[in-house]
């Protein structure tokens, strides 16, 4: 089969697209014919090498955290899916950028009807995250008054959405060419950070702040004055050091599928959208990796495997 690989770490071009073993399935585990994977942008750290000491992988690694596809073979131990089913998953290590992966049968879920199954492939990581940051660490509710940070990206425009669905009014910051597709997510106000500084705009007004930027030691610090005493923030890029009146959490998503399956039904029943800003086919997966390095990418991209 086709897999893009890095045999060693560094930049883009480390990523060959070539032959590699066509996978096969341990006890509780599946094969999956790829549908898609997507780019995530902290998969660029790990191609650097710089995520080693938290996710240490061996060479030579098949990239690709995200996967959407069809069941082609069962394990042994395999209950609940079938040869033919449509599914998603996070497969942490085990490489979605490949016309085949192998997954544990558990960490996928059935994919979404509504949608095509490519498409589904932008919903793992960044949907675990936005999910997991909204609901459990952001405890966002009717009535809040939230800022999403860096709402133009991947786990932006699902948090944008998410926070809506929960009834908060949602203030979001976005580049001007993320603007339209913030609103049509759902933000009730968009600040354009190029043109406004956050900190005049909403200055003590803010309930819960979710962060999905990476930001500098002094940038982060005046995030803090936005939020209300008694309010929130939670990061999944840098941390925020808030005093006792706030609460400052940061957070790393983590697999859980029954999370993932309900984010799946609020797809299906249209309540919340997959933003899909390109697909390129795995051949191109280092051109990927240089357009998500320079911050080219809004919203998700996906990578499809035989195109």
């Amino acid at each position: 089969m086709k897999a893009a690989r890095i045999h060693e770490f560094g930049g883009p071009s480390v990523i060959r697209h070539e032959e590699a073993p066509r996978p096969r399935p341990a006890a509780g585990e599946v094969v999956v014919r790829v549908a898609a994977t997507s780019f995530n942008p902290t998969e660029a750290a790990l191609r650097q090498g710089l995520l080693q000491r938290f996710l240490p992988v061996e060479l030579p690694y098949v990239p690709g955290w995200d996967v959407a596809g069809t069941v082609t073979e069962l394990g042994p131990d395999v209950t609940g899916l079938a040869v033919g089913d449509r599914v998603l998953g996070r497969v942490d290590g085990a490489g979605g950028a490949a016309e085949y992966v192998r997954a544990p049968a558990a960490a996928l879920v059935p994919a979404p009807a509504s949608i095509p199954l490519a498409h589904a492939a932008a919903l793992p990581v960044a949907g675990l995250t936005a999910w997991q940051a909204v609901f459990e660490h952001g405890k966002v509710s009717a009535g809040q008054r939230v800022l999403v940070n860096g709402a133009g990206g991947g786990v932006g425009g699902l948090v944008t959405q998410l926070a809506r669905h929960a009834g908060a009014h949602v203030v979001a910051t976005a580049g001007p060419r993320s603007t339209d597709a913030v609103r049509r997510q759902g933000a009730d106000e968009v600040i354009d950070y190029t043109v406004t500084p956050v900190a005049e705009a909403l200055a003590g007004q803010v309930d819960t702040l979710l962060n999905l930027v990476p930001l500098g030691p002094q940038d982060a610090a005046a995030l803090v004055p936005l939020v209300r005493p008694g309010g929130r923030i939670v990061s999944i890029a840098t941390p925020v050091e808030a005093g006792p009146e706030v609460t400052a959490l940061h957070m790393v998503a983590r697999n859980d599928p029954a999370d993932l399956a309900a984010l799946v039904a609020l797809v299906d029943a249209g309540t919340v959208a997959v933003d899909i800003s390109g697909t390129y086919p795995l051949s191109r997966l280092a051109e990927v990796h240089r357009l998500g390095e320079a911050g080219r990418i809004r919203g998700k991209v996906l990578v499809i495997p035989g195109a």
